[in-house]
C-alpha cells in the first residue's frame, strides 16, 4: 500500500519546484518593482540583494508552514489517504492557475490561491466523507473545516487591501510634502531623520519580528521581549547618526541605502511569508507519510492529528526551497512581463497603457475629480499653493536621447513602497498570518501612486481600469482555486489512476504556455517602438516608416487572400481567427498613432518637417488597416448568419482580383524592405490597372442584378468587399505616391 504514496510523495517535489518557479514568476513583482523602477541600483546589484534576502526569508519561514497543516482544515477529521488527495489536489491547481496568470503577465496571489484551494478540495473531499456516512449530515461539514482560522485568513487579506492602500497613500503624501521633487536639496537633518525611521522600522519589523518561529528565536528570546520600547528608540537613535553620517561626510544619497536595505527586507520578507504558499502543502504531506508509514494502520484508516502538531520544518529544505527561487529569479522571462505590468501602473510620467478604460473607471475618475474640487473650495488658497508647490515636479532638460531613460518613479516613492510593504508583511508574518504580499505591494505601490500625483488626467482613467482589472484577477483566482481544487480533487477521489493523467495534462498546459508566452516576448522585441537611444533625423524617418510599410503590405496581403479564400469556402473558424489577426493589426497601428507624440519629442532639430509626413503615413496605414478590417468582418458575419454562399462567378472575380492584389503587395513590401524607391513609380501603375479591374467587377455584378442575381445579402457582401478594397488600393496609392514625393524632395536637398 505504500508504493502508490511514494510515488505521490515524489511527484508533490516535483510539483513543489514547478510551484516555486511558476510562484515566484508571480511574486518577483512584490520586491523587485520599486528597486527596478526608481533605477537606483543597477539591475545586477538589485538581484545580488534581493537573492540574498531570500535566503534569510526562506530560513525565518518555518512557522508558517503551520497553515498549510492545520490553518484551512481540522487534520484530525480526515484519514491519512483523505489529505494525501487534497494536497494533490492543492498542488495540481496552483500550478495550472498561476502559470496563466504568468503568461497573461497579471500579477495574482499565491496567498490566496493556496488558501482557496486547501479550502476548496477540503470541502470537497469532507462532502464525500459525510455522504458515505451513515451518521453525519451536510451540517457536519464545519467540524471538518476549520472555519475560524480560515475566516480570519481570509478577511485579513481582504482589509490588506484597504489597509496597504490607505496607509501607503497617507504616508507617501507627507513624505512628499516633507521631501517635494526636489529632494537632493533638502537639508541634511531631513535625510538623516528619514534614514532612522526607514531603517529602525525595517530593522524590528524584518530582524525581530521575522525570527519569530525560527530555531533561532529561543536563545534571543529574553533579550527581546519586553524590550520593545527600548529597542526601537536606541535602534532610531543608532540609524539617525548612522544616515546623518553617510547624507554628510561619505555624502551618499541615504534614500539609495533605503531602497537596498528595502528590497532585502521585502525579499526576505516575502520569502519568509510566502514559502509556506510554494512547499508548505508538499512538507506537509511529508510529514503525513512520516507518521502514517511507522503506524501500520490502512491509509483510509488512519486518522491524521499528528497535522494539529507543531513540526519544526527541515532547515535544508528551506534552503533548497530559497536556492530555486533565486534561480527563478534570474532566469524566468515570465517575471519581467509581471514586473512590467505593476511599472506601468505606477509610474510618474505619461506613456503606453496596457489596460483600456471600462466605465467604472471613468466613474472613478470623475467622481474624485468632483471630491477634489469640493476639497479646493475648502482648503485656504495659501494653503494650496504651499502644497501644490511640493508636488511640482522639476523641469529636467535631458538630450532627447534620454527620454525613455527617465525612472518610473523617482526614490522617495520607491522608499516608502519597499519600507511600508515590509512593515505590513512582517507584522502579519509575526503574527502567523499568511498575508497576500502581491495584495499589500501592489495596493501600497497604487496608493503611493495615487497620492503622489501621478495618475493625472492623461493616464487616471487608464491606471484606474488596471487596478481594477488586478483586483477583479484576485477573486476570479479565489473562485477559480477553490472550484478547479474541488473538481480535481474530486476526481482523484474517483481513482487514483487520474493523478498521472492529471500530471500528463500539468505538463502539456505549462509547456504550451511557456511556447505561447517566448513567442509572445519575440513578437513584442519585433515590434519597432519608439523608445530609442539617438535622436532621429530625416533618414530616420525613412528608415522608420518603410519598416512599417513593408510590414502591414505583408499583413494586409496574407489577410486579404485569407478572407477570400475562407468566403470561398465558407469557413466559419478560419474567418473568426482571420478577424483576429485584423484586429491586432489595427491594435498596432493605432499603438503607432499614440506613440506619435514621443516621435516628434525625438526628432532633430533640422527634421521636424518630417513629421508631417510621419504622421500622413500612418494615416494611410490605418486607412488601409480599417479597410481589411471591414471586408474581414463583413465576411464573417454573412458567413455566421448563414447566409448563402457567394456564386463562382463571383468568387473567381474576387480570386482574380486577390491575386492581382497580391502581386502589388509583395512589390511593394519588396521595395520597402530593399529600400529600392525608384521603383515606386511602375508599382503607381499597376494599383491603377487594379483599380479599374475592381470597377468593372462592380459594373459586372450590376447586369448580374438586372438578369439573374437573386440573393440581396450576396449582393450587400460582394458589393461591400469591392467597394473596400477600392478604399484600400486608394490609401495605399496615396501612400506611395506620398512617400515618392517625400523621397524625391529629400534627396534633392540632401
Amino acid at each position: 500500500m505504500g508504493d502508490p504514496y511514494i510515488l505521490m510523495l515524489i511527484a508533490l517535489a516535483v510539483l513543489a519546484i514547478v510551484d516555486l518557479v511558476v510562484g515566484v514568476s508571480n511574486d518577483a513583482v512584490n520586491f523587485l518593482n520599486s528597486a527596478i523602477g526608481s533605477k537606483a541600483i543597477s539591475v545586477r546589484n538589485i538581484m545580488i540583494i534581493a537573492s540574498v534576502g531570500v535566503f534569510f526569508g526562506a530560513i525565518s519561514s518555518s512557522g508558517m508552514m503551520e497553515v498549510a497543516r492545520k490553518g484551512i482544515f481540522n487534520p484530525n477529521m480526515f484519514m491519512f489517504q483523505d489529505v494525501m488527495y487534497i494536497f494533490m489536489a492543492v498542488m495540481i491547481t496552483d500550478i495550472l492557475l498561476l502559470d496563466v496568470f504568468n503568461s497573461l503577465g497579471m500579477p495574482t496571489s499565491t496567498t490566496v490561491s493556496i488558501v482557496f484551494e486547501l479550502l476548496g478540495s477540503a470541502v470537497v473531499i469532507a462532502i464525500i466523507k459525510i455522504t458515505q456516512s451513515d451518521t453525519e449530515n451536510l451540517s457536519a461539514i464545519w467540524n471538518y473545516i476549520n472555519y475560524n482560522t480560515a475566516s480570519e485568513i481570509i478577511v485579513g487579506i481582504l482589509l490588506s487591501v484597504i489597509v496597504a492602500f490607505t496607509v501607503g497613500a497617507i504616508v507617501q503624501y507627507f513624505s512628499r510634502v516633507i521631501y517635494s521633487f526636489n529632494f537632493e536639496s533638502r537639508p541634511a537633518y531631513i535625510n538623516s531623520l528619514f534614514g532612522g525611521f526607514a531603517i529602525t522600522a525595517i530593522t524590528y519589523f524584518i530582524i525581530i519580528k521575522g525570527l519569530k518561529g525560527t530555531q533561532f528565536y529561543g536563545s534571543l528570546k529574553g533579550y527581546l521581549e519586553g524590550n520593545t520600547l527600548e529597542i526601537i528608540c536606541i535602534s532610531f537613535v543608532l540609524w539617525t547618526a548612522v544616515s546623518h553620517l553617510i547624507t554628510k561626510v561619505f555624502k551618499l544619497n541615504i534614500l539609495v541605502l533605503i531602497i537596498g536595505i528595502g528590497t532585502f527586507s521585502l525579499a526576505m520578507a516575502f520569502a519568509g511569508n510566502d514559502l509556506v504558499n510554494f512547499i508548505g502543502v508538499p512538507i506537509a504531506a511529508l510529514n503525513s507519510y512520516e507518521a502514517w508509514s511507522i503506524s501500520g494502520i490502512d491509509p483510509e484508516l488512519y486518522p491524521m492529528s499528528s497535522l494539529a502538531k507543531k513540526v519544526p520544518s527541515n532547515i535544508w529544505l528551506l534552503l533548497l526551497a530559497g536556492t530555486i527561487m533565486v534561480i527563478t529569479l534570474w532566469t524566468s522571462s515570465k517575471a519581467k512581463s509581471v514586473i512590467e505590468t505593476g511599472i506601468n501602473l505606477s509610474r510618474q510620467g505619461e506613456g503606453h497603457e496596457k489596460f483600456q478604460p471600462n466605465t467604472v473607471s471613468r466613474l472613478v475618475v470623475r467622481f474624485s475629480m468632483f471630491m477634489n474640487t469640493g476639497i479646493n473650495y475648502i482648503i485656504p488658497n495659501k494653503t494650496q499653493n504651499y502644497i501644490n508647490n511640493k508636488f511640482e515636479k522639476p523641469v529636467i532638460k535631458l538630450p532627447k536621447s534620454k527620454t525613455f531613460e527617465m525612472p518610473a518613479f523617482d526614490l522617495v516613492r520607491a522608499s516608502v513602497n519597499l519600507i511600508m510593504a515590509s512593515v505590513l508583511i512582517s507584522i502579519a508574518t509575526s503574527m502567523k498570518l499568511p498575508l497576500s504580499t502581491t495584495y499589500v505591494t501592489f495596493m501600497v505601490a497604487m496608493g503611493t501612486s495615487l497620492a503622489d500625483r501621478a495618475w493625472g488626467r492623461e493616464s487616471a482613467v487608464y491606471r484606474v481600469a488596471g487596478v481594477l482589472n488586478v483586483i477583479g484577477g484576485w477573486f476570479l483566482t479565489a473562485i477559480l482555486a477553490f472550484v478547479a481544487a474541488g473538481i480535481v480533487a474530486y476526481l482523484i477521489s474517483l481513482h487514483i489512476a487520474f493523478i498521472p493523467i492529471l500530471l500528463i495534462l500539468v505538463t502539456f498546459l505549462i509547456t504550451k504556455n511557456s511556447i505561447a508566452h517566448r513567442k509572445k516576448s519575440q513578437e513584442t522585441k519585433r515590434k519597432t517602438h519608439i523608445e530609442r537611444t539617438e535622436l532621429i533625423t530625416i533618414n530616420g524617418v525613412i528608415e522608420e516608416s518603410a519598416d512599417h510599410i513593408s510590414g502591414v503590405a505583408d499583413r494586409i496581403n496574407k489577410l486579404y487572400t485569407n478572407v477570400v479564400n475562407d468566403l470561398a469556402n465558407h469557413d466559419l473558424n478560419k474567418l473568426r481567427k482571420t478577424d483576429k489577426h485584423v484586429e491586432k493589426l489595427n491594435d498596432e497601428i493605432d499603438e503607432l498613432k499614440d506613440n506619435v507624440f514621443y516621435f516628434i519629442k525625438s526628432l532633430d532639430e533640422t527634421s521636424v518637417q518630417a513629421s508631417r509626413f510621419y504622421i500622413i503615413v500612418l494615416g494611410y496605414l490605418q486607412d488601409s488597416a480599417q479597410s481589411i478590417s471591414y471586408i474581414s468582418r463583413a465576411s464573417y458575419k454573412h458567413v455566421n448568419n448563414n447566409h448563402k454562399n457567394l456564386k463562382k462567378v463571383q468568387i473567381k472575380d474576387l480570386k482574380e482580383i486577390n491575386n492581382q492584389l497580391s502581386n502589388i503587395l509583395n512589390n511593394v513590401s519588396h521595395v520597402f524592405k530593399t529600400r529600392d524607391f525608384d521603383d515606386l513609380n511602375p508599382l503607381l501603375i499597376e494599383k491603377r490597372e487594379l483599380l479599374k479591374g475592381v470597377s468593372v467587377s462592380v459594373e459586372k455584378q450590376v447586369a448580374r442584378i438586372r438578369t439573374d442575381e437573386t440573393s440581396p445579402k450576396n449582393t450587400t457582401l460582394y458589393f461591400s468587399v469591392l467597394l473596400e478594397t477600392k478604399d484600400l488600393i486608394k490609401a495605399l496609392m496615396n501612400l506611395l505616391e506620398t512617400y515618392e514625393e517625400f523621397y524625391y524632395s529629400t534627396k534633392q536637398v540632401q
